[in-house]
């Protein structure tokens, strides 16, 4: 950014603020809290889900290599690069959904929405509450301008979570990501915090 501009959110903010829980209103008992090496094993089963591995395209992992992306997660958090929540039962047991933000960009005041659901959380709109909930704490807390959700325009059930999340439809983005079967266009909806 230019020296003349002042950044969104300085630099330093984010590594600060204590990583927030958030409990799912309408969900039954679900919350969000940070990733731990115990969920492990729901992280080795996403990357092993068919939906998860074709729309999201993570690597596969065995349980080793889980514990220490969650341990790389909270670095990329401590150096502002993005924070990621475990979706999970409030009572205790371990996550079957992620939710978080990556491509933090404190200086430009944006950032982009990560999230994935195990089969256990689909369909019941756990995912849009959680949307909203942290794009609120990205807003209001922590400073952010724009929060922007991509997903294939044949990802039907990503459109629904960004639309009942806030994030109206900005537009598509032709053969902006490569899948499995080929390039695929990318819907982008935003919000911001004056919406």
């Amino acid at each position: 950014m230019s020296d003349a501009i002042p950044p969104v959110v300085p630099a330093g903010r984010l590594a600060a603020l204590p990583q927030p829980e958030f409990y799912l209103p309408g969900t039954g008992g679900l919350h969000l809290r940070p990733w731990t090496a115990y969920d492990a094993p729901a992280l080795v089963e996403a990357c092993h889900d068919p939906d998860i591995r074709f729309w999201n395209r993570p690597s596969l992992l065995d349980e080793a290599g889980a514990v220490a992306r969650i341990a790389r997660w909270e670095t990329r958090r401590q150096a502002e690069e993005g924070v990621l929540w475990a979706v999970a039962p409030a009572q205790g047991g371990q996550a079957f959904g992620l939710v978080g933000l990556g491509d933090v960009d404190l200086a430009g005041g944006s950032a982009e929405f990560l999230y994935w659901l195990l089969p256990a959380g689909r369909g019941v709109g756990v995912m849009a509450r959680a949307t909203d909930l942290v794009s609120r704490w990205a807003f209001e807390t922590l400073g952010l301008h724009r929060l922007r959700i991509t997903h294939s325009v044949r990802n039907p059930a990503s459109c629904v979570v960004a639309l009942r999340a806030g994030f109206p439809l900005e537009g598509i983005m032709r053969g902006a990501l490569l899948h499995a079967d080929g390039w695929h266009d990318e819907h982008l909806h935003a919000r911001l915090r004056t919406d």
